[in-house]
């Protein structure tokens, strides 16, 4: 008798941070481990960076992709709310639309994955008789802290949080008070009740998948997944499934791309801080001069400035105002076009990041930046914005020894040229760069036939047709 092929439906958050390792999720699901997948999409404008993205993905055949009617979230939530509130709600209220969807198939799902966001939808996966899964698009350290979370008493986070002790996860290093994540800054405050409402679902899912790889981080991943440490706070296994990235599309054709053509090898020091970052006007102008100051080559993805967050572009990703170029400093665009180029809002990144002249990456630190950095063998400066991404910076400069990290606050133009100088020509730049591709090379043989992570993942449809049988 042919055992039939496991259903597996991933919900995807907004945000492309969300969006493209939940694509690359479902293609190794459904390419390499013979599932059958549907991917709903929660979107919430038409920003074309997801439209472009969404139709490559749309050619991949067996690929069902469900994108979910917009949320309207001008009449619900003020604009300054904060990020997670603003992704949690988006999700929330498409919740209805994903349960009559998957009502409504004749090929029922036999599983949901969801990220942290989607844990809300846990329960109902359930009701419809669906084994569950968390998919972590960050780190195994970033996941430790989570699946910890529910476990952390009162004193140990007055500890973290009013005396500014680091924060002690068993199995793992401890986060530092300067890297925490932003909940932990007030943790009688509505953020960090979210966000330990979101933990407490976690751990009762069937199980979960992380977007790392033993190798990149042995002691985080060992933590979740061996006996006797976190694994006794979780109800399912753990699976580390990375690298999860977008691969470079052969065909891609796009000014910047010609640019970087001419260009020598490994001399261009890429700018973006991804597709919601964003920072203040000084910090811009500080930017320019920086860059300006180190004659080196760049690219720069370039977006309005805000002066109240730094995801002020999360929700509005495609924002580019012909008056940004006036914050700049006067000339700055005639004096560097031999050796720059300015890209307005959004760039293909995996091809300018697998592009040969790509030598360095000043980046926000987001878990898929970061992956798609080490995947390409490019070492980084780390500037970290919001979320998770000061926990990463550590992981890139001090264990990792992949990046050089600028500090908090406005970061002047002297230090701007300082780190691009010393990625691109200095001898903490060669020593960094061979370090990552140490860590490519490892990223690649874990996707491979007999990789951790191919292994992994192989695990879990065994893992899911053996509960399957039991009903």
């Amino acid at each position: 008798m042919v055992t039939p092929k496991p259903h597996a439906a991933l919900l995807a958050s907004p945000g492309m941070g969300h969006l493209i390792p939940t694509l690359e999720l479902a293609k190794r699901l459904l390419t390499d481990h013979a599932f059958h997948v549907t991917i709903f999409v929660v979107t919430t404008d038409s920003f074309t960076a997801t439209s472009q993205i969404l139709q490559q993905a749309s050619n991949i055949n067996g690929l069902n992709i469900v994108v979910m009617p917009p949320v309207d979230l001008s009449t619900k939530l003020g604009p300054n709310s904060p990020l997670e509130a603003l992704i949690g709600f988006t999700v929330l209220e498409s919740l209805p639309f994903l349960r009559s969807s998957i009502v409504s198939m004749k090929l029922p799902p036999s599983a949901l994955i969801v990220d942290i966001f989607g844990a809300e939808a846990l329960p109902m996966a359930r009701d419809l008789g669906m084994l569950t899964y968390i998919f972590f698009a960050t780190s195994a350290w970033f996941s430790a802290v989570t699946i910890y979370l529910p476990t952390i008493d009162k004193q140990m986070e007055e500890t973290h949080s009013n005396d500014h002790e680091p924060l002690l996860i068993p199995g793992c290093q401890p986060v530092r008070f300067e890297d925490t994540l932003e909940p932990f800054l007030s943790p009688d405050g509505p953020m960090y009740e979210g966000y330990l409402n979101a933990a407490k679902k976690v751990v009762t899912a069937d199980g979960i998948l992380m977007n790392t790889w033993q190798d990149l981080e042995p002691a985080a991943t060992k933590a979740v997944i061996e006996h006797g440490i976190l694994d006794r706070f979780t109800k399912g296994e753990v699976y580390p499934v990375g690298p999860l990235v977008r691969s470079v599309e052969p065909e891609a054709d796009h000014a910047v791309l010609r640019w970087l053509d001419r260009q020598p090898a490994e001399s261009v020091i890429y700018v973006a801080f991804g597709s919601g970052g964003t920072i203040s006007e000084g910090q811009m102008r500080e930017l320019a001069w920086g860059l300006e100051l180190s004659q080196q080559r760049f690219v720069w993805v370039m977006r309005a400035p805000n002066e109240a967050k730094a995801s002020g572009a999360f929700f509005d990703s495609a924002q580019w105002y012909d008056e940004t170029v006036s914050c700049l400093p006067d000339g700055f665009v005639k004096r560097t076009e031999r050796v720059g180029f300015v890209v307005p809002a959004w760039a293909p990144q995996a091809e300018i990041l697998a592009h040969p002249a790509t030598g360095g990456f000043m980046t926000h630190c987001g878990w898929n930046s970061v992956l798609e950095s080490v995947i390409n063998g490019v070492p980084m400066v780390a500037w970290p914005l919001y979320a998770e991404q000061k926990m990463n910076a550590f992981m890139l400069a001090n264990e990792f020894g992949v990046a050089v990290r600028v500090e908090g606050g406005v970061v002047c133009r002297e230090r701007i040229a300082e780190v691009v100088r010393s990625v691109l020509v200095g001898e903490e730049g060669v020593a960094m760069r061979n370090k990552v591709k140490e860590l490519k090379l490892s990223g690649e043989n874990a996707l491979c036939s007999f990789g951790s992570s191919h292994q992994s993942l192989s695990q879990m449809r065994k893992d899911i047709e053996s509960s399957c049988a039991r009903f």
